[in-house]
């Protein structure tokens, strides 16, 4: 088995050198630090990329088990190789599909959302029913890097200033979600944390 912070280390200059967006620091230390305070034990992760929150959400605590789905095949193909070098592969399950075409019968104490921004809104309601009483639902990039601040004038993209109001409805449909209390967090790229009300 491959040390840990070598690997770690390994897997962020991937990411880097293949432009494959993992957490920030900042994020990845609130998310951890949020399955340890809270006991988390049982958490479904949408978008997998190469592994590199489901090893740092497993490393985390001894006792986390973890389902991801990828629909990427060469990041999910990295993130088996990545998870089997460090000896995860009973803690973390990795699902190769499209979220929205996986159906789960589990539930899960936490749902981790970090796939594609502009699916946010449809994966929540998905997998809503996937949570169990007092679980969250943890939304990553609710920020997506200092954009959602922005005047829709000052993005030049027209591609970008969609996915940028596909978030902002998202995080007006959080704000106005009878069924969950959602509070707002700086951390990282901006995370959302949902509780069923």
């Amino acid at each position: 088995m491959v040390e840990v912070h070598a690997k770690i280390k390994e897997m962020k200059n991937y990411a880097k050198e293949n432009n494959v967006p993992i957490m920030m620091d900042e994020g990845i230390n609130f998310l951890t630090n949020f399955i340890i305070k809270h006991k988390t034990k049982n958490i479904l992760e949408i978008g997998t990329a190469i592994g590199y929150s489901a090893i740092m959400m497993a490393i985390a605590s001894p006792t986390v088990t973890i389902t991801s789905i990828e629909k990427d095949h060469e990041r999910y193909l990295e993130a088996v190789k990545n998870i089997k070098e460090l000896g995860l592969e009973n803690r973390i399950t990795l699902l190769y599909k499209d979220a929205l075409g996986v159906e789960l019968d589990e539930l899960f104490d936490m749902i981790f959302i970090d796939g594609a921004k502009a699916k946010d809104l449809a994966f929540f309601e998905k997998f809503s029913k996937n949570l169990t009483e007092n679980g969250y639902i943890i939304t990553d990039n609710i920020n997506f890097h200092g954009y959602i601040a922005k005047d829709e004038k000052e993005i030049k993209s027209k591609n970008l200033r969609g996915l940028v109001k596909k978030i902002k409805l998202y995080i007006d449909y959080l704000k106005e979600n009878k069924d969950f209390k959602t509070i707002f967090y700086d951390a990282g790229d901006g995370i959302a944390v949902s509780t069923k009300v």
